[in-house]
């Protein structure tokens, strides 16, 4: 790619983290990436933001697992709640790398979050995580909320990358189960089933999300033949008429962006209100980089101003 392209802080934490010689997570066991992800997302992201109420508790799923999951609310009052599906492609990625971009939605919306730590591969593939997410949306839906004090009545998914994949299939089951909800605020959600767009040709290096990594997510997370599946690529959905009204934010310098975009297109031919909100010049995860990327601080502002607008209708 043309380091032009990118803004001078987001070309800055790109050169840093070239000095500092770390190797690519494609190149590590799956333990030793998930490890080097979450030290990392400590160093970028913005300092976990205090809050009146942070509580860890466990969700159920069919099979009878109890799943991790963490609340985070600035109030003890009935708060509608937005349901977060953490991004690090099906693999990486859990509870502590993605609290401060929590704290930050809950903070900037006023809603309550409750962070889902799903099930992820290698050790749980394809489906495992859809089936974990649209439980917890479920329970969240039924009782859970009324044990938490949040209002069942206003709920929304959302995600990044990984888990803004998660959150839109969520939304097309919540569309068919007659689930209602407020929103499906989606940060570059992976929608498509091959990585042939312009735009993965065009970043398929360079970037922190290369072409190499993408392909060691989906190896561990899926099978081939498996890739048709809309669960995994909602762009191939069939019908997605009667979902939730959208809120999509992308990184112009990502791999993801053309799917991110053809989704938009998409969901606006259904007939669904669609806010779509480019960054330029930024890069994938862009959004846990607020120490650095001043684009972060604007993207949690944007979504929290986005779910504020959706509950109150």
């Amino acid at each position: 790619m043309n380091p032009d392209a990118l803004t001078p802080a987001t070309r800055s934490v790109l050169q840093r983290i070239h000095r500092a010689g770390r190797s690519p997570l494609h190149t590590l066991a799956v333990e030793e990436a998930r490890m080097a992800y979450e030290i990392g997302a400590e160093i970028m992201d913005l300092p976990r933001a205090p809050l009146a109420r942070i509580e860890d508790l466990q969700v159920p799923t069919r099979d009878g697992a109890l799943l991790r999951g963490r609340l985070y609310a600035n109030s003890s009052e009935p708060l509608p709640v937005l349901i977060y599906l953490h991004g690090g492609g099906f693999t990486i990625g859990n509870l502590e790398t993605h609290d401060s971009l929590c704290r930050q939605l809950a903070l900037h919306s006023g809603a309550a979050v409750l962070a889902l730590d799903y099930r992820r591969a290698p050790d749980h593939r394809f489906p495992a995580a859809v089936n974990d997410a649209w439980d917890a949306l479920q329970w969240l839906a039924g009782e859970g909320a009324a044990a938490l004090g949040l209002d069942a009545g206003r709920l929304a998914i959302g995600g990044d990358s990984a888990g803004g994949t998660l959150a839109a299939v969520c939304a097309l089951l919540a569309r068919d189960a007659g689930l209602p909800l407020a929103l499906q605020l989606l940060f570059y959600p992976g929608t498509a089933a091959q990585t042939n767009s312009d735009s993965h040709r065009r970043y398929a290096s360079g970037v922190l999300l290369d072409h190499p990594l993408i392909e060691w997510f989906f190896a561990h997370y899926i099978d081939a033949a498996q890739r048709d599946d809309w669960r995994f690529a909602p762009l191939l959905a069939t019908d997605h008429h009667g979902a939730a009204p959208a809120w999509i934010g992308l990184a112009e310098c990502d791999p993801l962006v053309d799917e991110g975009l053809a989704y938009g297109d998409v969901l606006r031919a259904a007939g669904l209100p669609v806010q779509l909100e480019l960054w330029r010049g930024v890069v994938h995860d862009f959004i846990k980089m607020g120490r650095s990327v001043p684009e972060a601080r604007l993207a949690h502002a944007a979504a929290g101003r986005a779910l504020q607008e959706a509950f109150a209708t």
